[in-house]
């Protein structure tokens, strides 16, 4: 592991868990697409930012590709609020958490129907993106480099950083991704952070700390005349 981290999986309370043995302050972390919070974002509906930013208000429902998965909890949302959603994650050991995350919310009636709207891959998103394969809408969610200026990421983005050691080929993903995309891609950055690969985008929806900046197809440019 990079930088003499230490990391251990364990199977507890019928889930898959990790732990930065790195860092004994810090509890281990999962994948939990059924938490109260899920649930809550899940209840706001089509009209919360990310939901607009992929065109989930509008029909019909898209495909969409979540080329940064993490733990998912993005893409499981989409897929309950009905897109079908193609999950891709590079680190083996974060693959392993999803799988488990799906595992539990197949078992889940409530969770069932998005569960099974998910497609797990694992594999480097730039070779997925050029693999010739199309979605509705490519989904980016680089992990954002520590500059020494933010705030402390939560305990959970740290373990993750420590883990997979970011996403230092974040702005070469853009171009590939709008090749990709038949409809947008959505790229989710910090509120202050500069526009990835240095490209202005169409349109932006704003929130207190985030910002879904999203690139319009050609296409879908022409027929939606600047509104999202």
């Amino acid at each position: 592991m990079p930088g003499g981290f230490s990391f251990a999986l364990q199977l507890r309370g019928g889930r898959l868990e990790l732990s930065a043995l790195h860092r004994p302050g810090y509890g281990p972390i999962c994948a939990d697409w059924g938490s109260t919070e899920m649930r809550r974002r899940i209840a706001a509906g089509r009209r919360q930012p990310l939901a607009r930013a992929a065109g989930l208000h509008k029909a019909p429902l898209p495909s969409v590709l979540d080329a940064n998965a993490g733990l998912g909890r993005d893409g499981f949302l989409l897929a309950a609020l009905g897109a079908d959603v193609t999950l891709v994650e590079r680190n083996a050991t974060v693959l392993s958490l999803l799988r488990d995350a799906q595992r539990r919310a197949l078992d889940e009636p409530a969770l069932r129907p998005a569960a099974e709207r998910l497609e797990l891959l694992g594999a480097d998103a730039g070779s997925v993106l050029a693999s010739g394969r199309r979605w509705d809408v490519v989904y980016l969610d680089p992990m954002y480099p520590d500059d020494g200026k933010a705030a402390l990421p939560s305990k959970e983005m740290q373990i993750l950083r420590d883990l997979a050691g970011g996403d230092p080929d974040a702005d070469r993903l853009l171009a590939p991704a709008r090749a990709c995309a038949r409809r947008r891609v959505v790229v989710k950055r910090p509120l202050k952070a500069p526009w990835l690969d240095g490209a202005a985008p169409d349109l932006s929806l704003r929130g207190t700390q985030l910002r879904f900046d999203v690139y319009l197809c050609a296409a879908a440019a022409a027929h939606n005349s600047g509104k999202d």
